[in-house]
Parts: structure tokens; sequence; C-alpha cells
């Protein structure tokens, strides 16, 4: 039988489930203090998820934006980190069941994350195409090569049209970057790459039910964005949503009907609960219900933080705190001082939300940011989001790779990663359920 076989200790053990931005800011703030810190994740490293579109459309490979936990920790003698997938808590005992076995904790935090929403709508799940994880960017980048191969082996209009149109669903950044890199695609890469293509039958469309896109910033920059996305050719489709998608043909809730093969699905996420949690805690959307210190309600030692925690102590965010990094970051770290304070018999902080701002690119020398006291569009932009972006990477390796294939790109006009690894592409859906089914433990 497979055992966790962690090293025994007379110190509390803190066991932090999941490796993200929330995840490996708590285990760091533990550095040194009297705690056995065990870390447990599906994966074996930590994901820079902002990043994730431009693996999906060939602009990053995909190890630049990932980068091993235990070498984040490798210096943190007090740090213990098992590669596995919670199954169940068990609070009585103080357990928790996993695929290598059960792990005791004197405290347990939830670090899990969030995955794709698709709004209890199932032929939508099951042919439209999420982006969480590292696997589904690296398949949706077959995937969407291998449309433009195929297309090639076609004469008649009608069969390629359908390859070539793609539809993002959801204004928000993710929805905004995904549709300003594929409109650099079709601009700089594609008539070099493809010059048999018939690049006038290729559209990108971002839906957004909404009245405006990035509702998270305010009117003005979400006017220049939508402005910015019209002027690189992206076809934006306000107040309408989603009805249907059977893989061929998108009905909108307008009545009109885009034929399209490529939904790419960025118009919500929901919170990854686990079983065992007390049940008055959990909430539809997946997120559970927490104190202003991040304990779960209904439990004593157990809490939770970043996506999954819905924390309702700030007038600004009536239906709790975005599930952005920043909020994740600052609250595994305040976490961190909240637990060594309990440990010394010292009054907890309560968590408060610093907003440092907000960035969103929307494709070559353009960009949008929101930071406090200014608001910034273009080239200028552009630049904060992405020294932003680059120093956040972890590791110089990390940091070396993206800044020289950015500066690559720039001069050049290129991207150097348009290559399939896997002639299975047209069977991402398939591996995006298999991705899904698996516990939720995603970085």
């Amino acid at each position: 039988m497979i055992q966790p076989n962690i090293p025994d200790t007379d110190l509390p053990r803190v066991v932090i489930v999941g490796g993200g931005f929330a995840g490996i800011n708590l285990a760091k703030s533990l550095r040194g203090a009297p705690l056995q810190v065990v870390l447990l994740d599906r994966n074996n490293y930590h994901l820079f998820q902002p990043l994730l579109y431009q693996v999906a459309t060939a602009g990053l490979e995909p190890d630049s934006i990932a980068f091993p936990l235990r070498g984040i920790f490798k210096r943190q003698k007090n740090f213990v980190f098992r590669m596995a997938e919670v199954k169940n808590i068990n609070r009585e005992q103080n357990t928790l069941e996993t695929n290598i076995g059960d792990i005791r904790y004197n405290y347990l935090v939830l670090a899990t994350g969030s995955n794709t929403n698709f709004f209890g709508n199932k032929l939508i799940e099951e042919h439209a195409i999420g982006m969480k994880s590292l696997i589904e960017a690296v398949q949706i980048r077959n995937y969407v090569l291998k449309q433009f191969e195929e297309s090639l082996l076609l004469k008649n209009e009608a069969d390629i049209r359908p390859k070539l149109n793609f539809v993002m669903v959801g204004g928000g950044p993710t929805g905004v970057e995904l549709a300003g890199a594929f409109a650099e695609l079709r601009k700089y890469v594609l008539p070099k790459d493809y010059p048999e293509l018939p690049l006038h039958l290729m559209n990108i469309y971002l839906v957004e039910a909404g009245p405006r896109v990035l509702a998270g910033m305010s009117e003005a920059t979400s006017r220049k964005t939508l402005a910015s996305l019209e002027h690189i050719g992206v076809k934006v489709l306000l107040n309408i949503a989603v009805k249907d998608y059977d893989g061929q043909k998108l009905l909108l809730s307008n009545g009109d009907v885009i034929e399209t093969q490529s939904l790419l699905w960025s118009a919500g996420v929901k919170g990854m609960a686990l079983p065992g949690l007390p049940e008055d805690s959990l909430l539809p959307n997946g997120r559970v219900n927490v104190n202003d210190v991040n304990l779960v309600n209904g439990a004593a030692n157990i809490y939770a933080i970043g996506d999954i925690a819905q924390m309702l102590n700030d007038e600004r965010f009536p239906k709790g705190y975005p599930m952005v990094a920043q909020v994740a970051m600052q609250q595994g770290r305040n976490l961190g001082k909240n637990l060594k304070a309990g440990l010394e018999n010292r009054s907890l902080k309560p968590f408060k939300y610093k907003d440092l701002g907000s960035l969103a690119t929307i494709g070559r020398n353009r960009a949008v940011a929101e930071l406090p006291g200014i608001r910034l569009s273009g080239y200028i932009a552009w630049i904060v989001w992405m020294v932003v972006h680059l120093m956040s990477l972890l590791g110089f390796r990390n940091k070396l790779v993206v800044f020289i294939n950015w500066s690559y790109r720039y001069l050049t006009y290129d991207r150097g990663t348009r290559i399939i690894i896997k002639r299975g592409a047209a069977n991402i859906v398939k591996l995006r359920q298999s991705v899904y089914a698996i516990d939720p433990l995603t970085p």
C-alpha cells in the first residue's frame, strides 16, 4: 500500500492543499515557524496562469510558465511536498484521505483554486474548450494548429469557414487577451506560415453577455479596450449570451448562429471545494464561506484561501473578493502571520485586501492598466503589463526565457513554438473531461 512517508515530528502540522499563488505564499510565510508545513498538489509545479493563453496561442513554451514546487522551497527546512490527490476530509479524525494514503493535520488549509464554470450547460461543457491547466493549454495549441493544417486540405469555403472561426466567450481579461493573441496570429504569423490559407474566411469573435468588456475596470478603460479590439479585427458581441453549442454550430441569445469548431470558454470560474467540509459552508458556485481570518464556517482548524474562499468583510466586494492572484497571495501571507500569532497566543489580524490594480493586454503595443491613482492605455500600459508579469514569474531561468521570447517576437513578428506535439489533438474534449474528472488540485 502506498504511504505518504512524511517525517514524524512533535511540531504541529499544517497541511496546504494546492500549490497555486495562495498555497505557495502561505508556505513561504511559514518559513522558520515552529510548524511542519506539508504541501499537497496533483502536479509537482507551480503554474503562472496569467500567461496560459500565450502557451495556448503558440507564444510561449509550457515550461517557461511553470516552476518546480520543490525548487521554490529547497532552502525551507520545515517544508515537505508530496504529489497527491485529495479525496476526502475526515474532520473527526483530523485526516485527509488521499491517493497516497491518509495524512493527519493539526491545521488544514484549502488553496485548491478554481475551475472553468459552464453554468450547468452540459452540451457546452462537452464541446467547448476551457483553459485552466497546462495540459489544456498545450492541447489547445495542438488543436488550433491542426485546424489550420486541415483547412489547407479543403476547397469548399463552406467547409473551411467553421475551422477558421474562433469564438472566445467571456469579456474578462482572459477572453480579451485570447482574442488579441488570435488577432496577432492572423495578422503577423499565418500569412508567412500558411500563404495558401484563405485568411479572409478567418473570424475572431468575443462574446460577452454583459454590456461591456473588462467589467471589473472603469467604463473609460472598457471603451478603450473595445475600440482596440475592433481596430485589430475582433468582432465583439456585447449583451449576447451563448445558448447552445454542438461542436459545429454556436447558437446565440439573439438567434444568430456561428459555424465554428473552436469555442474557447473563459466566461466564468467556480471554486473547487473538497468532500467533508461542513455543509453550511458550501456555496453553489463551489466556493466556501470563511470568516475574516479565512477560517471555514463551522470548522475549528480548517482554513480556505484564494479563489475557493468566499469572504464578505469589504463593502467594495459585496459578492466576495475577486478570484484573482493578488487576493490569493495576500490571503496566503495574512494567514501565515495569523497561524504564527496563534501559536504565540497573540490576536489574529483580519484580512484586508489592498487592490494593487488591474492589467490586460490586447496585443502588440496595446494594453490597459488601472493602478492606484493612475490609468494607462496603449504602449505605456503594454510595457507595464510586460514588466509586472515578467517580475511575477518564478525562477531566473523562466524570467530570462520569457524575456528573450518576447523580445524575439517583438523584433521579428514571429512566434517560435508552432508545432503540433501530439497528433491526437482532435480528442481535446475527451482530454479536457479527463482533466476535470481528477480531484481538484490545480496550481
